[in-house]
């Protein structure tokens, strides 16, 4: 395991630590970048995935954050040589509206499979959501658990805001069990919702 320790530092520095970190690899091996700020995690993640590394990020804390870069070597010299950016805020004013831990009608076991896929590939967006909501049966996916919970993690970290019904979460008896993002309640739900620029709703 390496650490990379960029907290504190601004962009592009936390992208060409890691960037020679990378460089510096002789065999598999698995990078961990700290940062403190959500642009700093989709920059470095960006870069880090362009360059072939399988890449997955948690928030610690209010300004703390790791990136975990999975590598089976160096990069490719084309990837290694690519200009360190510093690319802008990457999310949208979009609200991702989850109402159900599965997705569509037909096939429950489907559903879920389902639901499963769309949260990883809103993860896999150029534009990420400001925001993605979880209310009644899709308050159980923001729980311990949840499927996709390595991937809503992924998506705060880089700032995405997860907000769960605490009504739901009180209904569904999971109120302790919630493990990613933050309880909210309908008035905030609404009011994020009429501030939207769109919604997407699986």
């Amino acid at each position: 395991m390496i650490t990379v320790n960029a907290m504190g530092d601004n962009c592009p520095i936390p992208v060409i630590k890691t960037k020679k970190a990378m460089q510096a690899l002789t065999g598999p091996e698995t990078i961990e970048v700290l940062v403190d700020n959500e642009i700093a995690v989709q920059n470095v993640s960006k870069m880090a995935a362009s360059a072939g590394g399988q890449v997955s990020s948690e928030k610690l804390g209010d300004a703390e954050f790791k990136i975990s870069i999975a590598m089976e070597g160096a990069p490719q010299a084309e990837a290694a040589e690519e200009e360190a950016v510093c690319a802008p805020d990457a999310r949208s004013n979009t609200v991702v509206a989850v109402s159900s831990d599965r997705m569509g009608s037909g096939n429950d076991e489907l559903g879920k499979v389902l639901i499963k896929g769309f949260i990883f590939a809103v993860t896999q967006l150029d534009t990420l959501p400001k925001t993605m909501l979880f209310y009644n049966g899709g308050a159980t996916l923001t729980t311990e658990g949840s499927d996709s919970l390595e991937d809503l993690k992924s998506l705060e970290a880089q700032g995405v805001e997860i907000m769960t019904c605490g009504t739901c979460l009180d209904y569904y008896g999971l109120k302790d069990k919630l493990a990613v993002g933050s309880v909210t309640n309908m008035y905030s739900i609404v009011e994020t919702m009429a501030n939207a620029g769109k919604i997407i709703k699986p």
